[in-house]
């Protein structure tokens, strides 16, 4: 397991913090707004700032109890206090310390009006936003920043312009907006050559290289960082140097040469102890041990990864905890050594569960699947990789709670629009009415032929009404079909599923076929074609998967990369054709992409109910439960492949939820059945060498 030093790295985590330390040094270019630093009068307090902010990676807290008490002594309202407290408030979110960054963020955003007001409003969000980040919320982290009035952005010094900008990089890069990463990286770039700085025009370009590595631009993102080291080396210290060393490792991963990357990691690491920053070599080496991983040495990644526990535990670095362990695991299994290594896997996932990482804590559940189905562990890794499963499904559901309840903040805004709209229209025909009224009782004294003019308005009243009814009405209807269709493939959602299901199911239990396909290592095509393929993927074998159902059918996102799939049909061979039809349609042809070829298999897991020999029907929950198990086990033996259950013996619900539980060894001992069907080809897997995950510090 990789935890990188640089964008989505430490850079995602440690050197976004610098961005976001990035309050004040003088260097302004001519006609620009002066930033805090430079404007200050005691010059020796903007000497502490910038060495404060160029070195806030070794120990923040402390850095931040340091500023504190020079803070004491500021007259207030000033443009020093300002510089001081947001400098703090980075700082304590770099240190994830909630109470102090809340309480600092809320002084900024009460800063009395006047020519500092914009800069504290933006220092607020972006003292907000970094939080966030640092506990993976990137999704609101994001929002924080979008949300900041570009008035206030232009109206502020460069110097917090850079900061946000910089910040922003990062966080799109991390979310895989990299079009909107690439436009902020070129901004802040800008406005760091404004400023004269080549300390921040190096960590910008740094960036800018990472983004360029995901956007599958290695020979741009090999350029980018060898300006970045040309402009380090303009006005060097270790703590820049150690984020360009680190970013140079990255961008050279993948070169044939495997002794850049070996030189740069070292060489980062060099920096870090030049700097005194423990924090940060323990993480660095510990990213060092899983190159030595990738290469095929577990020993020497052993020996780094223990070297880098006890210094990330002196340091109270549970991020370089979480690696170390989890690389000292990866290392025994590798060498032989399962049973330890598995629970140090563990151990280190535990501490990313603690942190609230849970991307991080699924994607180690992954790698250690991998790990243990290669040194031949396959009931350990079914487990894993039920464990990665129900991770993914939390984490999810946390993501879809947040997205319902903006959906549903939206969708009151609107029905309260919608009410005012009524309420006026019915105050305007209540007017009206009063107006024909008083107009009829006027004419009735001159001719009874009125009495018809005013029926003839109120009919037209009526029918104004009614139409306004109807239109509420459709727009009801348009909202529920949103609301139970997934927006990127068009098929139906859960909330859709559990109204539909109903329809298949009866007190028996339900009476159908069901499949459950997951396309296979859909992380690595993320990583290796970028989100945006991903997507594409997704779309694509959507509509291969309608090809092969009927009208009838349900066909379901059922979340992530997987599909539910329910037919009605349940008779002879149907569910054994489906599934090879499945199989051949997702496997028979790679996705194009931008003219690139993505290869792309699944694994399938299905059964048809009710199951032979006992006529078992079970309910659709614990009929998913079953397929989801076999569906792992396809997995597990290869991938590519449908797994079907042909017999059970098992007379209810609660028999077959036991054989469930130990599925593999019930299958050798003859009281399952199972069909194994095999797709057409392994490109997908082909298509992947590395079993490698990377993923940033900051969560």
């Amino acid at each position: 397991m990789h935890r990188t030093l640089a964008s989505r790295s430490t850079l995602c985590a440690a050197l976004a913090a610098l961005a976001l330390l990035c309050a004040c040094s003088p260097g302004d270019g001519p006609g620009a707004p002066t930033s805090a630093a430079s404007a200050l009068k005691d010059e020796g307090l903007a000497r502490d700032l910038e060495r404060i902010e160029r070195g806030a990676r070794a120990n923040p807290a402390q850095l931040e109890k340091e500023l504190r008490v020079r803070g004491e002594k500021l007259a207030p309202g000033g443009i020093a206090e300002l510089e001081v407290l947001a400098l703090r408030g980075l700082l304590a979110a770099y240190a994830r310390d909630r109470a102090l960054t809340d309480q600092i963020a809320q002084r900024l955003r009460d800063w009395p009006a006047g020519e500092l007001r914009a800069a504290a409003a933006v220092a607020a969000a972006s003292i907000s936003a970094e939080y966030l980040r640092s506990h993976g919320d990137l999704r609101e982290a994001r929002k924080m920043l979008m949300a900041v009035d570009a008035a206030q952005l232009n109206a502020a010094a460069p110097v917090f312009r850079w900061r946000y900008h910089h910040q922003l990089t990062s966080i799109a890069s991390d979310s895989g907006e990299l079009d909107l990463s690439l436009n902020q990286g070129h901004a802040g770039q800008r406005v760091a050559e404004q400023m004269g700085q080549p300390w921040r025009v190096a960590l910008t370009l740094v960036d800018l290289a990472f983004t360029s590595s995901r956007a599958d631009t290695p020979a741009r993102a090999r350029q980018l960082i060898g300006q970045a080291l040309t402009e380090a080396q303009k006005d060097p210290d270790p703590m820049t140097l150690n984020q360009v060393y680190t970013m140079r490792g990255i961008v050279y991963a993948d070169d044939s040469d495997s002794s850049i990357t070996l030189q740069a990691n070292s060489d980062a690491l060099e920096q870090a102890t030049r700097a005194g920053a423990d924090s940060v070599r323990a993480l660095g080496l510990a990213n060092f041990a899983d190159y030595h991983l990738r290469q095929g040495h577990p020993a020497r990644a052993l020996e780094l990864a223990e070297q880098a526990l006890p210094l990330a535990r002196r340091t109270r670095n549970i991020n370089a905890e979480s690696v170390a362990r989890s690389n000292i695991g990866l290392a025994k299994i590798a060498m032989g050594r399962i049973a330890e290594g598995r629970d140090d896997v563990r151990a280190g996932i535990t501490l990313d569960e603690q942190q609230g990482a849970m991307s991080y804590a699924s994607a180690g559940w992954e790698e250690l699947a991998g790990y243990l189905e290669r040194a031949g562990d396959l009931a350990g890794a079914i487990a894993a990789y039920r464990e990665h499963r129900r991770m993914d499904e939390r984490v999810l559901r946390d993501e879809t709670r947040k997205l319902l309840l903006e959906a549903q903040e939206r969708q009151d805004a609107e029905q309260r629009a919608r009410d005012i709209e009524l309420l006026n229209r019915d105050n305007a025909l209540k007017a009206e009415q009063v107006h024909q009224r008083n107009l009829a009782l006027v004419l009735w004294s001159a001719m009874g032929g009125c009495v018809l003019v005013s029926l003839g308005l109120l009919y037209q009243a009526f029918r104004r009404v009614r139409r306004t009814n109807e239109a509420l009405a459709h727009s009801n209807a348009s909202l529920k079909r949103q609301s139970e269709t997934d927006p990127l493939t068009g098929l139906a959602n859960r909330r859709h599923f559990q109204a539909a299901i109903k329809s298949l199911s009866s007190a028996e239990g339900l009476a159908a076929s069901v499949f459950l396909i997951d396309i296979d290592h859909f992380k690595r095509i993320n990583d290796s074609f970028g989100h945006a393929a991903g997507d594409a993927v997704l779309i694509e074998i959507a509509g291969r998967l309608r090809q092969a159902v009927r009208d009838d059918d349900l066909i379901v996102r059922w979340g992530g990369e997987e599909f539910l799939i329910v037919a009605r049909g349940r008779e002879g061979l149907f569910a054994q054709q489906l599934a090879q039809r499945l199989l051949d349609l997702v496997g028979s042809k790679p996705v194009v992409y931008e003219g690139r070829e993505v290869p792309v298999t699944a694994s399938i897991g299905f059964v048809s109910l009710p199951v032979p020999p006992h006529g078992l029907r079970l309910s659709w929950e614990r009929a998913i439960d079953l397929v989801d198990t076999v569906m792992y086990l396809a997995k597990a033996h290869g991938r590519n492949k449908a797994y079907g259950v042909e017999r059970i013996h098992a007379e209810d619900a609660l028999a077959a939820a036991q054989l469930t539980a130990r599925l593999e060894a019930a299958w050798a001992e003859g009281l399952v059945s199972l069909q194994a069907l095999s797709g057409p080809n392994r490109a997908a897997d082909s298509a992947f060498h590395s079993d490698a995950v990377s993923r940033p510090a900051n969560a």
